[in-house]
């Protein structure tokens, strides 16, 4: 080694300080604790607000004598427009018709929901292959369904009245005919919404203990027995909230009458939903239609209560054996 030259001594290296990294800014919005349930809950609240405003607007207008024709003439009449559907004959038959399209729509699906459940009940490929295709009227939108099978029934060139005609039912006249409507449409809906309650019983049966059932099949319990006694009481839960959805959307129905019908032939499918709408936009009477409209909600929240009320009684029952 050259003298000028400093030498190389490895122990007397000082060591390095440690470099400590700097923590990185939090960047963006810092929201309290006290704040944050209050800013979680501002959709939910706007949400609130957008079915509220109109529906109180709703119960103001049902208590005015005002149509779009005649804005100047508007004035509170004080419930008149209440009062005289007790002598409208008018507003009974919506009455009548808005339920007896709800009851068999609902009693007609839930009983073909049950039924094809039951039948898929194993999880096999190809249950679940048949459950998912069943599905597909669901995703169909209701108008074009009703669209769709006003084409089907044509007497001219449609293939469900070509079909009619081979079991001789000739000129069948489907829903132009006031004796057969109420009957397509409600084909129509069940078409549609059948595989909504399918999809939900199939749920609940998939879910449901086997232990009970495994027992009484080492008993050699029938069938029927094991349905009514077993099944039914532990699936009435399932039940209760498919007839709750389907009995609320069924009794508001307009999309599929509406593109059908328009609510005739005459005023034979004049249901709730389409009676309010030809009051607004025909007869532009805006206080009859959203006294329909206030009535209707009463009608359903009546309904709600109750079959809300079963299930928590359900609910609570099955706490208290369990």
């Amino acid at each position: 080694l050259r003298p000028d030259r400093q030498q190389f001594q490895p122990w007397k290296i000082e060591a390095m300080p440690a470099v400590v990294p700097t923590a990185r800014r939090r960047s963006g919005l810092r929201i309290s604790k006290r704040a944050l349930p209050y800013v979680l809950s501002l959709p939910a609240l706007l949400v609130c607000i957008g079915i509220l405003v109109p529906f109180f607007a709703a119960v103001l207008y049902s208590f005015q004598r005002y149509r779009l024709s005649q804005p100047w003439n508007r004035q509170y009449n004080w419930g008149e427009n209440y009062l005289n559907f007790f002598t409208d004959p008018g507003f009974w038959n919506t009455l009548r018709v808005s339920l007896v399209y709800a009851g068999s729509t609902v009693v007609l699906e839930l009983l073909l929901g049950l039924g094809i459940a039951l039948l898929l009940q194993k999880r096999t490929r190809l249950n679940n292959f048949i459950s998912i295709m069943l599905l597909m009227p669901l995703m169909t939108a209701p108008a074009l369904a009703a669209l769709m099978w006003k084409l089907m029934t044509n007497p001219g060139f449609g293939v469900l009245s070509y079909l009619a005609s081979l079991v001789g039912l000739q000129d069948f006249r489907w829903a132009s005919s006031p004796s057969t409507a109420l009957f397509t449409v409600v084909l129509v809906d069940i078409w549609v919404y059948t595989p909504f309650i399918m999809i939900l019983l199939l749920a609940g049966l998939r879910s449901l203990p086997t232990q009970p059932f495994e027992a009484a099949a080492l008993d050699g319990v029938p069938r029927s027995f094991v349905f009514f006694r077993i099944t039914l009481p532990m699936l009435t839960p399932y039940i209760l909230t498919a007839t709750l959805f389907r009995l609320l959307d069924s009794i508001q129905q307009f999309d599929i009458i509406y593109a059908m019908t328009q609510g005739g032939p005459g005023n034979t499918l004049t249901v709730f939903q389409v009676e309010a709408y030809l009051n607004f936009f025909q007869s532009t009477n805006v206080g009859r239609s959203a006294a329909l409209l206030i009535i209707l909600w009463a009608i359903t929240f009546f309904l709600s209560n109750i079959f809300i009320k079963n299930w928590l009684r359900l609910r609570e029952r099955a706490r208290s054996e369990a």
